[in-house]
């Protein structure tokens, strides 16, 4: 009798006993059940995540969308062109005002170079002689010289004379010819006398053709090794 007392007593403090099928049953069904509920979570956040995506990508394509349509470029580009003050083949001081409301063809370059400077020249000279005489007179061809030591306004006067008769050679000091060639992101370096006389030398420079607008802004360029024909038919469409 006691012992069934003290069992009695045990069973009434645990509430169930330890081997009842109820508690068995309510132990099975709780991890499967805890799983589910997991894997319902997972679930939901990661349906959050893809619908967050999304939205951050449908936003982003009206966005880009919208500015496409736009004039304002998305990525600001370094500015090509900007005042100067310089000296034509006549003598007389020249600055960028001068040019605008027309065009200009820029090339940087020295009357003593090799081949690069005047196979540039002749590429702009037979450019606007493709161009029709209405567009051909809106542009300027100009030359400005990267070696002012050596190319002053009388000899560039003669150089120019070889290419285009519209053609504007401009030279300067050393100081104004730095500063141009900063405002055109023109790279250039006088190289070390190739013999005995000092007169006898190199210069590296850059050799791109710009086209500047009316109100001396980039408009494009042309890279080394551009025909004639390539560059006619570009500028026909810009003017």
């Amino acid at each position: 009798m006691a012992d069934a007392k003290n069992t009695d007593d045990t069973e009434k403090k645990s509430g169930t006993p330890k081997d009842s099928p109820d508690l068995k049953a309510d132990s099975r069904a709780t991890a499967p059940e805890k799983k589910r509920r997991s894997g319902i979570s997972l679930l939901a956040f990661l349906i959050g995540i893809a619908v967050l995506a999304f939205i951050i990508a449908l936003a982003g394509f009206e966005y880009f969308s919208k500015s496409s349509n736009s004039e304002k470029p998305l990525v600001s580009t370094p500015s090509v062109g900007g005042p100067f003050e310089l000296v034509n083949q006549q003598g007389e001081t020249i600055t960028d005002k001068d040019f605008l409301g027309g065009y200009m063809m820029v090339f940087f370059g020295y009357t003593y170079c090799p081949d690069v400077c005047p196979t540039a020249l002749s590429d702009m000279a037979a450019a606007l002689d493709m161009l029709p005489p209405e567009k051909a007179k809106q542009v300027t061809p100009v030359f400005i010289s990267v070696d002012p030591n050596r190319d002053t306004p009388e000899h560039l006067a003669e150089y120019v004379s070889f290419f285009h008769p519209r053609t504007v050679g401009l030279t300067g000091t050393e100081e104004q010819i730095k500063a141009v060639a900063r405002e055109y992101r023109v790279y250039f370096r006088t190289n070390d006398p190739t013999g005995d006389d000092p007169q006898d030398y190199l210069v590296d420079h850059t050799s791109i053709i710009y086209l500047i607008g009316p109100k001396g802004n980039l408009v494009t360029h042309f890279s080394h090794g551009t025909t004639a024909e390539a560059m006619a038919e570009r500028i026909g469409q810009l003017l």
